[in-house]
C-alpha cells in the first residue's frame, strides 16, 4: 500500500506542491512546481500495481488500485449538511449517519474488539446503503449533488478497496500525518527560493521521516552519511535492515 498526498508551497515566486509518498518502510518527498499527474509518472513509473490511498484529485485515478480516503469523504458530506440547498442538506445527513457507523466498525476492528471478517459482515450492509444514497444523488436532478455523486458512483469500487485488499485502511492518514512537519516548515519558511534549495528540502524530509519509521535517529543517519561523503565511502542505506 503507497499513500499519496500533496501540499501546495512556494519554489521563489513560483507557486509549487511538495508531495509525499508514504509506504511501509520508508517515506519519499518531491518538491515540485507542478500538481500534475507526470510527478507520479516520474517517481512511480507506469510498472506500480499497488494499492494507492489517496484523497479523488483526478491525477491518482491512473496509478494501481485507488483507495478513496472516507476522511475526505466525511468532510465533503459536512459540506453537503452545511449547505443551504434543503435536499442537499438531506443527503449530507443521511450519508453522514452510515460514514460514522463504518468508522466506529473501523476502530473496532483495528482495536481487535471485532475481528477482520466479522467486521466485513457489519459493513457489507453499510456499503449497500451508501452506494444507494450515491445514487439518488445521481438521479436527483440537483446540480449541486449530480457531479460529485456521478464522479463517486461511476468509481464507488475505489470506496472499498479496503475491504477486498486486507492491510489498507479507510483513510490516507499517514501521509498526511507525514506531510504535517513540512507544512509546519512552510508556514515558517515561506517556501524555497531555488530549484536547489527544493531538492535539499525534499532530501532533507525524506531522510527524516524515514529515520523516524524505525525509531532511528535522523540525524545521527545524516552525520554518517556526511562522514561517508567526505570519507569516499558509500554513504548507509535510509532503509532499516540494508
Amino acid at each position: 500500500m503507497l499513500g499519496i498526498d500533496e501540499s501546495p508551497t512556494k519554489e521563489g515566486r513560483l507557486k509549487s506542491w511538495l508531495w509525499t509518498f508514504v509506504a511501509d518502510a520508508d517515506t519519499v518527498f518531491a518538491l515540485r512546481t507542478t500538481r500534475a499527474a507526470r510527478v507520479r509518472q516520474e517517481l512511480l513509473t507506469d510498472s506500480f500495481c499497488g494499492v494507492v490511498n489517496c484523497d479523488r484529485a483526478k491525477m491518482y485515478w491512473k496509478i494501481g488500485r485507488p483507495q478513496w480516503c472516507w476522511a475526505h469523504l466525511k468532510r465533503d458530506f459536512q459540506a453537503l449538511i452545511d449547505h443551504p440547498d434543503h435536499q442537499v442538506k438531506r443527503l449530507g445527513r443521511d450519508l453522514m449517519r452510515p460514514t460514522r457507523e463504518l468508522f466506529r466498525n473501523w476502530s473496532r476492528c483495528r482495536d481487535g474488539t471485532i475481528t477482520r471478517r466479522g467486521f466485513e459482515r457489519l459493513i457489507q450492509p453499510i456499503r449497500r446503503q451508501i452506494d444507494g444514497l450515491v445514487l439518488r444523488g445521481v438521479f436527483s436532478g440537483n446540480p449541486k449533488l449530480v457531479g460529485m455523486c456521478d464522479e463517486l458512483y461511476d468509481h464507488r469500487d475505489w470506496l472499498w478497496t479496503f475491504l477486498d485488499v486486507e492491510g489498507v485502511e479507510p483513510t490516507n492518514n499517514a501521509s498526511e500525518r507525514a506531510l504535517r512537519p513540512a507544512v509546519i516548515w512552510r508556514k515558517l519558511s515561506f517556501g524555497t527560493q531555488s530549484a536547489s534549495g527544493s531538492r535539499f528540502v525534499e532530501t532533507i524530509l525524506t531522510v527524516v521521516d524515514t529515520c523516524h519509521r524505525p525509531s532511528r535517529n535522523s540525524f545521527e543517519s545524516i552525520t554518517s552519511a556526511v562522514q561517508a561523503h567526505f570519507a569516499g565511502q558509500q554513504p548507509p542505506s535510509l532503509l532499516a535492515g540494508v
